[in-house]
């Protein structure tokens, strides 16, 4: 990780790899359960009861293999504040544990958002559109790259510029993908296309149930190879750029190597033209 170095990186590598020997005792204790507060800087929102369900039944016969890491909570010496492991909290007071073993750790209520992130992109099961927002926050908050952020999660620059491309795509689409209505690969092809043809072709996915090979023929008529070869690749610059104009209010198209401001109305014009403005 980016202020990692061998704190609290190299322990989470330790405890997932269940190596727990090389971890010094004094830093695991038994804790109260409910003086841990959940991290409030968790990307995810939501969690499947039925797979709470089932590392409760895991913990109750094998007992808990991997403790959670915690801070103390500095306004409130007596508490906790969760880093990772919310799962297993869950599991446990299902259980009705009054206690649960645990890692305190020595990191700062500042940098609790930057871990709580890419913990969570690297050991939970996001979906696509939670990944992107994880992802879009580490670049704009901490001043990741996308080659940083693929070293430290253990994904390609090619994945990064993918997942955050999905955030260009209308809110109408991210509504859906966030739902599983379609899939990371339905809204991955529909990037580049134009709004009547994104709709065109949304339409036809629920309508046919079409899978993402299905797809991805029916938008050939959309754009030829060649287009399709040109839009693989988005340069980090202008991608960065289109999340911006777009998180501004602008309706923004990307490719390769170029970048299209659509003006619905007048306002979207006069918006520009402030904005153009400030600059000089």
């Amino acid at each position: 990780m980016k202020k990692l170095g061998r704190g609290l990186g190299a322990i989470l590598d330790d405890v997932e790899a269940g190596y727990l020997k090389s971890i010094p005792q004094k830093t695991i204790q038994e804790i109260d359960i409910n003086k841990i507060k959940t991290n409030p800087y968790q990307p995810r929102k939501n969690f499947d009861e039925e797979s709470i369900d089932e590392l409760a039944s895991s913990i109750k016969k094998h007992g808990l293999m991997q403790p959670i890491i915690v801070i103390e909570d500095n306004e409130d010496k007596d508490k906790y504040i969760l880093v990772a492991g919310e799962r297993r909290v869950r599991a446990a007071k299902k259980l009705g544990k009054s206690t649960i073993k645990a890692i305190i750790s020595d990191i700062t209520l500042k940098d609790l958002r930057e871990y709580a992130l890419i913990e969570n992109i690297q050991r939970e099961d996001l979906n696509a559109l939670e990944i992107a927002l994880s992802l879009k926050s580490l670049v704009d908050e901490f001043g990741f790259t996308h080659e940083e952020l693929a070293k430290n999660i253990g994904k390609s620059r090619t994945y990064i510029s993918n997942m955050l491309r999905l955030l260009t795509l209308p809110d109408n689409v991210k509504e859906k993908l966030s739902q599983n209505k379609i899939s990371y690969g339905h809204a991955k092809v529909l990037i580049g296309l134009n709004e009547n043809q994104i709709n065109e072709t949304i339409e036809k996915i629920e309508k046919e149930n079409m899978n993402v090979r299905e797809t991805e023929k029916f938008i050939k008529k959309f754009k030829n190879k060649k287009n399709e070869k040109n839009n693989e690749e988005i340069k980090e610059e202008i991608l960065e750029m289109a999340l911006k104009l777009k998180k501004l209010g602008f309706k923004i198209e990307i490719g390769k190597d170029y970048l299209k401001i659509k003006f619905r109305n007048e306002t979207d014009l006069k918006k520009m033209s402030e904005f153009i403005n400030k600059l000089n």
